[in-house]
């Protein structure tokens, strides 16, 4: 009786099977509640006392043997169906594709252009290592002038009439100059300045800046245009202007949004005022208009820029700037779903 059930051992270990119905076969032959182990297990009763060990052991390995070619058998074939499913299909992409997702940046941005497109500005770009003269002289910044330290900048050590542009008013200058009035364009780009990095600031960060240009423009007109922008953006159309300075405009001033009182979050946004400052703005001042050829008795415009860095984190409620260049995946792909 032991030499049988070696045999069975044997072919048991020996046993191939091409399906799923073969292999639950063997395992009720093997294994069922009517199977050859319970014949056998129902035997050991009548088996000699000197020979129940050997015939035990021999029934357990018979067991074993069996449990261990029915786990690698489904395994085997599990494999193979899996493999079939993912390379049968001949409508499947050739490589997975892994979804990307927008930087903040570029959503903020694109949302911008998007909206003062509507209203016929275009898109103009420039350099962002810039010369002097358009980046401050043209700008009404002379040399020495006071104002220039408002701005911290980076200048080129073998050359300090090279510098990082600190603000992309050097791309108005730039299109003003080679385009003649009506003007109407916004800037988008990077800009550095020398200045401390923490979690509000970072020594490069991105505006848009806009211009338009045309025979009687007033006050009135820019207010207009950005009272339709803040509605656009923000879906909040109360805005106020209150006084400011910019070299290149007069009068400024600076625009404030009415962002509400709604939540602790706003309370902190806004110092428990409500009100949250989102640009800055003026009338073209004349000398910029004559510094680019552009006759300013004829001739008036308006000009604002704002941060995107400042509405990315707004919008999307991020704490710390430095996480907008920090590359981390794990940011980055809260954003997949954004447009």
């Amino acid at each position: 009786m032991i030499d049988k059930l070696k045999e069975l051992i044997a072919e048991a270990e020996e046993f191939k099977a091409q399906t799923k119905e073969e292999v639950e076969a063997f395992r009720i032959k093997y294994l069922g509640k009517k199977g050859l182990l319970n014949d056998y297990f129902a035997e050991f009763k009548n088996v000699a006392n000197d020979q129940k060990r050997e015939f035990g052991q021999t029934i357990n390995q018979l067991k074993k043997t069996a449990e261990d070619k029915v786990n690698a058998l489904k395994e085997e074939l599990e494999s193979k169906e899996e493999v079939k499913g993912i390379y049968g299909d001949l409508s499947r992409p050739g490589e997975p594709i892994q979804i990307g997702a927008r930087h903040p940046i570029s959503i903020v941005k694109n949302q911008i252009i998007d909206i003062f497109s509507r209203i016929g500005f275009n898109v103009s770009e420039g350099p962002e290592i810039e010369d002097d003269w358009h980046n401050f002289t043209a700008l009404n910044l002379p040399e020495y002038h006071p104002a220039r330290d408002m701005q911290d900048t980076f200048f080129i050590q073998t050359n300090p009439d090279i510098l990082l542009r600190t603000h992309t008013s050097s791309v108005q200058v730039r299109y003003m100059e080679n385009n003649k009035p009506p003007i109407r364009t916004i800037s988008p780009g990077r800009v550095y300045r020398n200045e401390a990095i923490s979690a509000r600031s970072h020594c490069f960060f991105h505006q848009v800046e806009g211009l338009y240009i045309d025979k009687d423009v007033s006050f009135a007109d820019l207010k207009q245009t950005l009272q339709y922008f803040t509605t656009e953006m923000f879906g909040k159309s109360e805005i106020r202007l209150r006084p400011s300075y910019f070299p290149f405009t007069e009068p400024s001033a600076e625009v404030d949004v009415y962002w509400g009182l709604k939540t602790e979050t706003d309370y902190r946004i806004t110092k428990g005022t409500g009100w949250l400052e989102i640009m800055g703005c003026g009338m073209v001042d004349p000398n910029v208009l004559e510094n680019c050829g552009i006759d300013s008795k004829e001739y008036s415009g308006f000009a604002f820029g704002m941060g995107i860095d400042r509405i990315a984190m707004l919008l999307h409620q991020i704490g710390d700037i430095r996480l907008l260049s920090e590359n981390d995946v794990r940011f980055l792909e809260q954003f997949k779903s954004a447009l």
